[in-house]
């Protein structure tokens, strides 16, 4: 295997599988990579950065290694993508703004960069992001429009839209992405490709979010197995984390196996009717929920025990917003985003009784959650009620919905209960646009929500963008 477009089709482990045999070379992975990503880029605007130099001898230094035998860790040679929300030594963090001056000595590494620079992964560049990450979609006043790679007329969702988008067109099997409301899983639906947002504190994160313990690290991948292992790498210890979890008991990978045989599983289709749900999408999760069955899986349908906490997570959300906005001036202020000056605006009229009421909300909604579990292993609900709107919209045209959260009440509920949660690809619509579903988990079961989602990739109801999905550059 030795064309380029036939080497971005493939996963991190298949990229890895090669490196050993001496099929091909990590330099020959990132070219084509790399070539990917400047041919997808006037038309889907997955990158704010590429750095193709630093690439490059990044991978000719990993291609050393393999010829020496001697791999620096599990991901050695592998191109990697970072959301620049996150720190990347080298590279300016800008985060969507205007108000971020690029000056800067840049010499630290997010904690899961770290881990991925220690492992011998290749840094193709920095993914787009809304500013600050603020929204479902990706859009923002410094780096303009991210478009959905089946469809450039349609969103890439957010407020990772960038990182999924390149993950789904083949710039990089591997992807660093945010998650404060469902920002990993939202373009993973909307674009194809699977997303992991881990339990809180599993994937250490530095500098602190202004958004508090809503917003976590999660790997954005071509399928399950490829973020198990990437899980693997960025789940790792960092001291400037002080809420992080202590290391995982065993490998994400090594868990996949298994299946879901006999595992107690609850179906919601639209969290008790509190969502409106399109057709197309309720039928293909529910065909998936099936298959769990057939695969040995003991399915109910039932809702769990709450109501919509919109409003506390708008507090809690709005809230962090005021606050990573603080330090601005009139000037700059006026260079943000419109929709994000008008929630910072309502974050900074909260009270601390505000703030702390909506915690209240958030500590009985983990209470109800966790009671759940005791129950059932697993929730499925669809990951969207739809599919992809029209790019450069924070809302779908004529919806009547004021603010994202309007059309993402499967998403943040899991933010605010810190549990884990994935989106799974399980078929299109009759546009050809992807459509995801939602497993979630009790905290710390994370192995149980990539074992899951593994097992619908095992039998085929999950594919890979690369998969009989037709993705080609530009859309399709």
């Amino acid at each position: 295997m030795t064309e380029f477009t036939e080497l971005t089709d493939l996963t991190a482990v298949q990229l890895l599988d090669g490196y050993r045999g001496g099929e091909f070379g990590p330099v020959a992975a990132v070219r084509a990579a790399l070539a990917r990503a400047e041919e997808i880029q006037p038309e889907v605007n997955a990158f704010v950065r590429l750095m193709a130099g630093e690439a490059l001898e990044q991978a000719a230094a990993s291609e050393e290694r393999w010829r020496r035998g001697e791999p620096r860790g599990l991901l050695d040679g592998v191109p990697v993508t970072v959301k620049d929300i996150l720190l990347l030594r080298g590279a300016p963090t800008l985060k969507g703004s205007l108000t971020v001056d690029p000056a800067g000595r840049w010499d630290e590494d997010a904690p899961s960069v770290a881990r991925l620079r220690e492992h011998g992964a290749v840094f193709l560049g920095k993914t787009t992001t809304p500013e600050f990450g603020w929204k479902g979609v990706t859009d923002s006043p410094l780096s303009g429009v991210t478009r959905n790679p089946h469809d450039p007329a349609r969103t890439a969702g957010g407020s990772s839209g960038g990182a999924a988008a390149a993950v789904a067109l083949g710039a990089g099997p591997l992807a660093l992405g945010t998650d404060g409301g469902g920002s990993v899983r939202i373009p993973a639906s909307f674009c194809g490709v699977f997303a992991l947002k881990p339990t809180y504190g599993r994937v250490p994160l530095y500098p602190a979010s202004a958004f508090g313990t809503l917003a976590h690290v999660g790997p954005m991948t071509r399928d399950a197995a490829d973020a198990a292992l990437l899980m693997d790498v960025i789940g790792g210890a960092d001291s400037r984390d002080w809420s992080a979890l202590p290391p995982p008991a065993g490998s994400f990978s090594a868990g996949l196996a298994g299946g879901v045989r006999g595992l107690r599983v609850a179906y919601s289709p639209t969290l008790g009717g509190q969502v409106a749900v399109r057709p197309e999408v309720a039928a293909a999760v529910r065909r998936a929920v099936e298959r769990l069955a057939g695969l040995g899986a003991y399915v109910d349908e039932t809702d769990p025990d709450f109501v919509d906490p919109v409003e506390a997570f708008h507090a809690l959300w709005f809230a962090g917003a005021a606050r990573v906005t603080q330090h601005l001036g009139p000037g700059q202020r006026a260079r943000l985003d419109p929709g994000l000056r008008e929630i910072c605006a309502s974050g900074a009229r909260l009270s601390a009784l505000d703030y702390l009421a909506a915690v209240d909300v958030r500590m009985d909604l983990g209470r109800r959650m966790g009671r759940f579990h005791d129950t059932y292993d697993l929730l499925v609900t669809p990951t969207m009620p739809g599919t992809a709107f029209e790019a450069g919209a924070e809302v779908p045209k004529g919806s009547g919905l004021r603010r994202w959260t309007g059309w993402t009440p499967f998403t943040y509920p899991f933010n605010m209960t810190q549990q884990p949660a994935a989106s799974v690809p399980v078929g299109r619509d009759a546009d050809g646009l992807p459509i995801g579903l939602q497993l979630v988990a009790a905290r710390h079961r994370d192995a149980l929500v990539l074992r899951a989602a593994h097992a619908l990739y095992e039998a085929g109801v999950a594919a890979g963008p690369a998969a009989g999905t037709g993705v080609t550059p530009g859309g399709s």
